[in-house]
């Protein structure tokens, strides 16, 4: 899927995004793209290989079951940048919004500030409205700035500030109804 170059809440181009199913690869992508401190800043640090093979596997699952999933994504040349998409908040976190669906992104540090999270964001909330999806959340650490820009000029609404289970940092809960067709 290819978003949109233009929306109605932004006369700007948009780049190109394409969003796939993640693949066993995508695992060893997703590792390199993410394997910088700076990305995973408010994730808790780069992580290993082996929890992104756990990590897309789980994501296939989901897409096969739901019709959606945290999808791998790339830019217009076919380069993996990152990760779009939306899955169920998992049961096994104790805090937060268990069983609502949450959409996210994350993207390596080069597509930074060009668009893509935006972008994918869209074709993301295309997708979930396509699957039957009402209503989604997202999750995002007080600081991270770029993520709560994403998800304020997707037009979602701050429904919660909460102390994050660490006890140290703060997060935001957003919300967006999705329009059915």
């Amino acid at each position: 899927m290819t978003a949109s170059p233009t929306s109605p809440t932004s006369p700007t181009s948009l780049p190109a995004v394409r969003l796939r199913v993640p693949t066993d690869e995508d695992a060893r992508a997703w590792h390199e793209v993410f394997d910088d401190p700076d990305v995973m800043e408010f994730l808790g640090g780069p992580a290993e290989l082996s929890l992104y093979e756990e990590f897309t596997a789980r994501q296939r699952l989901h897409d096969a079951q739901l019709g959606f999933c945290l999808w791998t994504l790339l830019d217009a040349q076919g380069a993996v940048i990152g990760f779009t998409g939306a899955q169920p908040w998992p049961q096994e976190k104790a805090w937060g919004p268990v069983g609502e669906i949450e959409i996210g992104w994350r993207l390596g540090r080069s597509a930074w500030g060009k668009g893509y999270a935006y972008a994918a964001a869209l074709a993301t909330l295309e997708r979930v409205r396509a699957a039957g999806v009402g209503d989604v959340v997202a999750m995002i650490n007080d600081e991270n700035r770029r993520s709560i820009a994403v998800a304020e000029r997707l037009g979602m609404t701050l429904a919660d500030r909460f102390l994050l289970p660490n006890g140290i940092r703060y997060g935001r809960r957003y919300e967006l109804t999705l329009a059915t067709e």
